[in-house]
């Protein structure tokens, strides 16, 4: 059996001590950049692997982060996902992942077990407005980041790290484009009202038409948690009203999947009889025949730098509370109707 190659060995072949190559492959900042480069290579060559049990004996930490996110079946989150386990592994930790599928008592229940498991630190992006577990873990000084969405209790929130979308301004942004378009009668089709994500995306599009002395009719706003399928429902809904909409502002691009089918299965055409106009810009929006307008969130940087600051966080070099907000970008496709408009085509609000 080949044996297993050990710190002693990578710096016997690095021409460094032992301890320099601890402290490279724990990226310190006292190790050159030309060094730690120099180590990691030796290290990659040698296939070497710490032993995380001597190593968590030692320095009382696992080496692990857990990631609690809302559901799997969102392709949100495996992009969002993807940055954090990659800028984890880059940083020396592994992690484990949880999905609570909307539901408070998994959340709690996979908080407790993560806890019990020994993890360094959570990652969540499945945090509620006034969520009841964020509190015990500010008071135990246990490390965590929000990621995605944020708390707005007048309590915590400024004590707790978070990296977010300015989702009032992606909001305002998606409702702006339509109202461009012509658009005077726009759907809101919701998240989760417990959320800030769906709070603020709602706020930002309010107040895009409020600037313009105009409000969001009530009987347009349908809350549908985010879902595929009551987004599909609430979509027949209101196509079925006396006055339909002209356009659908979708608070994520899942649900917005939902309401073009819902669209096309009605025999309406997507943007010539309604728009559409979603917010994530998922790979699935860019597929040929879907062609979403949607809002960009950069997914992977967004979960790269949570697992930088929560590893500062378990590190003890944390400092004050970090709290990143990420610009959104539009992504201006075929579902709008922006496209015809430019070729000189009828769309919308306008189309007979």
């Amino acid at each position: 059996m080949k044996k297993k190659a050990t710190i002693k060995d990578i710096a016997l072949l690095a021409g460094v001590s032992a301890t320099a190559v601890s402290m490279a492959l724990k990226d310190h900042s006292r190790i050159s950049r030309t060094t730690k480069e120099r180590i990691v290579g030796i290290a990659k060559k040698l296939d070497y692997w710490p032993n995380s049990v001597a190593r968590s004996l030692k320095s009382k930490r696992s080496g692990t982060l857990g990631i609690v996110i809302t559901s799997i079946m969102n392709p949100f989150y495996p992009e969002l996902a993807k940055g954090i386990e990659d800028k984890a592994m880059e940083r020396g930790y592994s992690i484990i992942l949880c999905s609570t599928n909307y539901d408070a008592r998994r959340q709690r229940y996979f908080v407790n077990i993560l806890r019990s498991k020994g993890v360094d630190g959570i990652i969540f992006s499945s945090a509620e407005v006034d969520d009841p577990h964020i509190l015990p873990l500010v008071d135990d000084g246990f490390p965590f980041v929000l990621v995605n969405r944020r708390t707005r209790s007048k309590l915590l929130e400024k004590k707790v790290d978070y990296v977010v979308l300015d989702n009032v301004a992606g909001g305002y942004m998606a409702m702006d484009h339509l109202y461009r378009l012509g658009h005077r009668r726009v759907a809101l089709v919701v998240g989760s009202l417990a959320t800030s994500t769906a709070v603020e995306r709602t706020e930002g599009a309010q107040k895009a038409l409020h600037d313009r002395g105009l409000a969001i009719d009530p009987q347009l706003v349908i809350e549908c948690n985010f879902s595929w399928k009551k987004a599909y429902q609430a979509t027949l809904d209101l196509l079925s009203l006396p006055s339909p909409p002209t356009a659908i502002f979708a608070q994520n691009d899942y649900m917005a999947l939902g309401v073009r089918e819902a669209i096309l299965d009605s025999g309406r055409l997507i943007p010539r009889d309604i728009a559409l106009i979603g917010f994530d810009d998922i790979a699935a929006s860019a597929i040929r025949g879907v062609d979403l307008t949607t809002i960009n969130q950069k997914k992977y940087e967004m979960g790269a730098l949570a697992v930088d600051i929560l590893i500062q966080k378990i590190e003890g070099k944390g400092g004050p509370v970090k709290q990143i907000v990420l610009p959104p970008e539009i992504i201006i496709r075929g579902s709008c109707g922006w496209r015809l408009r430019d070729a000189g085509q009828t769309v919308g609000p306008e189309s007979g």
